[in-house]
C-alpha cells in the first residue's frame, strides 16, 4: 500500500461494490475510446479525421466495440441499481449520498480553508461532498448516455411509439445530448474524479481501494473522521455488551 501499509486497514468497500466500479471504469474508458473515431464521422472532409476512422479499423469495427461496451455500462448500472435495492450496504450507501445542508456547509468551510480564512478544514462522514458530486454526475450521466444511446440504436422502434412531426426533433436532440454529455463525462471523470482520487498530494500516485476496498486507520481520520468516530463508538458499544 505504500506509505502508512502498516497501519491497521479499514474495510471502506465490499467487494460487490468494487466489482461495479471495475465494470464502469472499463465499459466507460472503451466507450470514450472508441467515441473518438465516432466523433470524427462528423468531419468527413477532415484528413486528420479520416486517419483516425481508418486507424481504428474503420466505422463499422469501431461501433460493434462501442456498443458492447454501451451494453456493459447499461449492465453495470442495472448491477448498481440492484445493489442499491437489495444489498443493506447499497440502501447505506445510497442514503448517505443524498445531498444534505451539511454539504453546502462543508463547501464554505473547505473555500475557507483554502483561502486561508480558516484554521479548519471541514470534517466528513462517509462521503463527501465531492465524493457525492462524483456519484450524482456518474449516476444521471449512465440514464442520459444509455437513453440517447438506446435511441440511436433501434431508431425504428423508437420511431414507431413518436408522433411522425416528432420523430426528427428527437433523434437530433438524443444525437446531440449524447455526443455533448459523452465529453462532459470524460472530462469530469479523467480530471476532477482522477485528481481528488489519485493525485492529490496524500493520495499520489494513486489509490488502490478500487481494488481492495481498504483505508488505513490513518486515512479514514484524516478523510472521514465522522465515520471514524462512529465506528470506533458502535465498536465500544459491541465490545461493552
Amino acid at each position: 500500500m505504500g506509505k502508512g501499509s502498516a497501519a491497521p486497514e479499514m474495510q471502506r468497500f465490499g467487494l460487490y461494490f468494487r466489482l461495479q466500479h471495475i465494470l464502469m471504469v472499463v465499459s466507460v474508458t472503451i466507450l470514450v475510446i472508441t467515441a473518438i473515431p465516432l466523433w470524427c464521422s462528423r468531419y468527413p472532409f477532415s484528413e486528420l479525421a479520416a486517419g483516425i476512422i481508418d486507424f481504428c479499423g474503420g466505422l463499422e469495427s469501431v461501433r460493434v466495440v462501442h456498443h458492447w461496451a454501451g451494453f456493459m455500462l447499461i449492465f453495470a448500472f442495472a448491477f448498481h441499481v440492484l445493489y442499491v435495492l437489495v444489498h443493506p450496504g447499497g440502501r447505506r450507501d445510497f442514503l448517505l449520498m443524498l445531498p444534505r445542508r451539511k454539504d453546502f456547509n462543508d463547501l464554505d468551510q473547505n473555500v475557507r480553508y483554502f483561502l486561508g480564512k480558516s484554521d479548519n478544514r471541514p470534517r466528513f462522514g462517509r462521503f463527501s461532498y465531492f465524493e457525492k458530486f462524483d456519484y450524482w454526475a456518474v449516476f444521471w450521466g449512465c440514464i442520459i448516455m444509455i437513453g440517447t444511446g438506446f435511441i440511436m440504436l433501434y431508431p425504428q422502434a423508437v420511431a414507431a411509439f413518436l408522433p411522425q412531426t416528432w420523430t426528427n426533433t428527437v433523434f437530433a436532440v438524443a444525437r446531440e445530448a449524447h455526443y455533448h454529455e459523452a465529453i462532459l463525462a470524460a472530462l469530469a471523470l479523467f480530471t476532477w474524479h482522477v485528481f481528488n482520487v489519485h493525485l492529490r498530494p496524500e493520495k499520489f500516485p494513486g489509490s488502490m481501494v478500487w481494488w481492495h476496498g481498504k483505508i488505513t486507520r490513518e486515512e479514514q481520520e484524516r478523510e472521514h473522521p465522522l465515520e471514524c468516530e462512529e465506528v470506533l463508538f458502535i465498536s465500544t458499544i459491541k465490545k461493552d455488551m
